[in-house]
């Protein structure tokens, strides 16, 4: 974000390297200090548009994660005559046949089963062991941040034949366990779906990413520029599944601001968030930055990048002590302290333009006044007609096509296979930086710049 806090100190320099017009009083008084009200101003707001898509590896990772062990247990022997616990036993493996999710699932299976009859107390129970793999067939939603599915068992699969001892001989009870898991076919199934349900909520994770996001960071340590987003809505289609891969699109409405001085707040709160289900999202994005300056940072800011630089002709010079800056009118204006042939203030004024054929700042109606401990007169004619002025009036207007275009290419490398986390990828292309407007409010200075593009989100190799 270097490139915007460049274009702000690009409309405070140029009032200085700028023509002066007359020498009428300027209605310069400071004004009172700022309050703490919130800074109000209006800025268009942006919209991010990204398709994302997620392999099913990645969600066979997060199944894996969040089942492990001891995953179905039933202990009332009384309701079907079995008890029963099942073990994941080692990975599960999911593919994707005809967009619908293929689960292997290794399983162990430890059951109490009762057999014979009641009468006369003529029954008895075993106890079983096996070893298998579990086959299910998926029909899989992702609707609203949240995979869904509805699951039905397709095969059972023993690494062995079932059996028990009975009498010292091996009797197989194929027979019996089948139709008698086939009884918990449903609960099995729903079991599994609660799994994936629980596993797949992306909401909370869409929550926790918006409130990073949303946090203000530093990204240029010598201007103290801070870059700061509000997420406002967030938008989410269907998902399909196709390829071994869910993809979807999502969307999110939020503002874009750069801020000059302190650390800004983070005033994001997750549960003001509006989560919008919806059909069918853009596939670009516009965004619109509000670059803000407030006049005391931008004063210190000036102020350190006048040290040691001097303006003069001959034997007359001036150095500039210090800068202050604020508004008055809608008028930006600018007190510069000299030291030199100069003893005083001069005050430069004037309402900064921004002309978008040439894509250039200037000054429109601009004024000065000196305010100085020398000879007034003699000090005014030298500033007003010797070669110091002349060079001023040569910088009148300052060029920011190259500062877009180095913004342009500082921010392309975000959207060439950008890895922001393991396993997340970001990919795309953008249009130009478009200079838009500079506005002055009692608080600060704005500049609003926006551009476009696509983006492309794929999740491939989360851990």
């Amino acid at each position: 974000m270097k490139y915007i806090v460049g274009f702000l100190l690009v409309i405070i320099f140029i009032s200085f390297f700028a023509s002066c017009g007359t020498t009428q009083k300027i209605q310069a008084l400071k004004p009172m200090p700022s309050d703490n009200n919130p800074m109000v101003f209006k800025n268009k707001t942006s919209f991010i548009s990204l398709p994302t898509e997620i392999t099913l590896k990645d969600i066979e990772t997060l199944l894996n994660k969040n089942m492990a062990g001891l995953i179905y247990e039933d202990n009332d022997i009384s309701d079907d005559k079995t008890e029963m616990k099942i073990w994941k036993t080692s990975a599960i493996h999911l593919t994707e046949v005809n967009g619908e999710i293929i689960s292997e699932i290794p399983l162990k299976i430890w059951a109490k089963i009762k057999y014979g009859t009641d009468f006369m107390g003529l029954n008895d129970t075993r106890e079983i062991n096996l070893n298998g793999k579990i086959t299910l067939n998926s029909k899989a939603h992702l609707y609203n941040w949240k995979l869904t599915t509805n699951s039905t068992i397709k095969d059972f699969e023993w690494s062995e034949s079932p059996n028990i001892m009975v009498a010292g001989k091996k009797i197989p009870i194929t027979y019996i366990i089948n139709p008698t898991v086939s009884l918990f076919k449903s609960k099995i199934s729903k079991m599994i779906d609660d799994a994936i349900d629980l596993s797949c909520d992306f909401k909370p994770m869409v929550l926790e990413t918006m409130e990073k996001i949303s946090t203000p960071f530093l990204t240029d340590e010598s201007y103290e520029a801070w870059f700061k987003l509000i997420p406002i809505e967030l938008y989410v289609t269907e998902a399909e599944l196709k390829n071994n891969k869910i993809t979807m699109d999502m969307g999110l409405k939020c503002n874009m601001q750069t801020m000059i001085g302190r650390e800004p707040k983070n005033t994001f709160d997750k549960d003001k968030l509006i989560l919008k289900p919806v059909t069918k999202i853009p596939d670009h994005f516009s965004a619109a930055v509000a670059a803000v300056s407030t006049y005391e940072s931008a004063s210190k800011v000036i102020t350190k990048n006048f040290q040691g630089q001097e303006f003069g002709s001959g034997s007359k010079k001036v150095t500039v002590q210090k800068v202050d800056i604020w508004q008055n009118g809608g008028k930006l204006i600018i007190a510069l302290d000299l030291l030199g042939s100069i003893n005083g203030t001069i005050y430069l004024s004037g309402y900064p333009q921004y002309n978008a054929f040439t894509k250039e700042i200037f000054f429109d109606q601009l004024d000065y006044v000196l305010n100085t401990k020398s000879v007034l007169l003699k000090s005014a004619n030298w500033l007003a007609q010797g070669t110091v002025l002349r060079k001023i009036q040569e910088n009148c207007r300052y060029s920011i096509q190259e500062n877009m275009e180095e913004g342009k290419k500082s921010m392309e490398k975000y959207l060439a296979n950008y890895s922001p986390m393991k396993g997340v990828f970001v990919n795309g292309t953008m249009s130009d930086f478009e200079f838009e407007k500079v506005e002055l409010t009692d608080k600060a200075i704005i500049a609003f710049i926006s551009t476009g593009g696509k983006m492309k989100i794929t999740i491939d190799g989360m851990e």
